[in-house]
């Protein structure tokens, strides 16, 4: 089985819920893809890993998905050809909106994985291909209906994408956040240091806690669809009983090793701050409530400063991000962190700061808790 994301900012799902599905007991093919404009690539983030190979043969994925029981690679030149070619067309012909020509897209790829079940992340909001959630309603209802006319069991959850999943946007911040998720005690005790709740060292995983319940909720549906469970409810506290055993960090590595990453290089700069060259602080200027933490700003910011694509062949900074980010709801003091620029000079910094300072807004009401899964299908 597999999960696809229509993408956005922070969205790092997959790359903890790969090593805990095939924990579950599940075979998982995911075969990836890469960023352009502001949303990330997963490949591109695992090529933050020192050594790590997205692009594997058949032969290969096939081999590693059944010893290893988790592959996250790219399609090869004979896997989906046509695919390519159609988008192609698509970019020039003003038709990369089209939810049929969608469809067809992401699902080509998944039905090719030989699936018996595939659950869809389908974002809406400022910082989502589809702004509206009446329109990701329409892709999720369309690729829904082909996946299990194809003869998989497919379901989609609806999510917001208004803020960035979890405290970290960038490909290898993104990386050092899903080992965190995969286990916390993996973070360095400075990073929690502060007065704000999330920051608080006693629970770690609550500092990311929308990004583990998501990756718990894809993990939860796809045991009820496999019918190894049978409500969510029971299938979500099998799904969380596996994360906290320790065992799908352990499969993570397992899986690193098996795509040739240096597992100590990769620990090292694991283990550091930082890898970028300059790292700073946006700090609040009043008192109150984190009113508002627009994605598509932080996503623009990241872009330009180089962690992602304009173009399909833009060269990408794997180090470059926005990471301990303030989330709406939260209290924060004036002069408290609201999040940390890592980026490759002092002119980069001072212009990713001044436009994150819009990206925030602090109220002196508490805001209502707007859900992160709106609805399934």
């Amino acid at each position: 089985m597999d999960k696809h994301s229509t993408g956005g900012i922070g969205d790092k799902v997959s790359l903890p819920l790969a090593p805990l599905l095939a924990c579950l007991g599940f075979r998982v093919p995911m075969v990836s893809g890469r960023g352009l404009g502001i949303t990330g690539g997963t490949l591109d983030k695992l090529d933050s890993i020192p050594g790590f190979k997205t692009l594997l043969p058949a032969g290969k994925i096939v081999e590693q998905v059944q010893k290893v029981g988790c592959v996250i690679c790219g399609q090869t030149d004979r896997m989906v050809p046509a695919d390519k070619k159609i988008y192609a067309l698509r970019d020039v012909s003003g038709t990369v909106p089209s939810i049929p020509l969608i469809t067809a897209s992401i699902l080509s790829k998944k039905l090719a994985e030989s699936l018996d079940a595939l659950v869809l992340d389908v974002k809406f909001g400022c910082a989502a291909f589809m702004q509206t959630r009446t329109d990701a309603r329409k892709l999720a209802k369309a690729m829904v209906a082909l996946g299990n006319e194809c003869g998989v069991n497919t379901r989609a959850v609806l999510t917001d994408m208004n803020t960035p999943l979890g405290r970290a946007a960038g490909n290898w911040l993104e990386v050092k956040e899903s080992v965190a998720c995969l286990d916390p005690s993996v973070l360095p005790a400075s990073r929690w240091q502060g007065k704000s709740s999330q920051f608080c060292r006693q629970d770690a995983s609550s500092t990311f806690a929308d990004l583990r319940s998501l990756v718990l909720d894809c993990a939860a549906h796809l045991l009820v669809q496999t019918r190894k469970a049978k409500t969510l409810a029971a299938a979500r506290k099998q799904a969380e009983d596996c994360l906290n055993s320790g065992a799908p960090r352990k499969k993570w590595d397992e899986m690193l090793v098996a795509q040739g990453a240096d597992l100590g290089a990769f620990n090292k700069k694991l283990a550091l701050d930082t890898t970028a060259p300059v790292i700073i602080e946006l700090k609040a200027e009043k008192p109150g409530f984190v009113a508002k933490c627009d994605a598509r700003i932080i996503g623009e910011v990241i872009r330009d400063l180089g962690g992602g694509r304009l173009t399909k062949d833009s060269a990408i900074n794997y180090d470059v991000g926005v990471d301990q980010i303030a989330k709406p709801g939260e209290r924060v003091e004036k002069s408290e962190r609201l999040c940390r620029v890592h980026a490759t000079d002092s002119v980069q910094t001072k212009s990713a700061i001044a436009r994150l300072k819009t990206a925030f807004e602090i109220s002196t009401k508490q805001p209502g808790k707007t859900p992160l899964v709106a609805e399934v299908i």
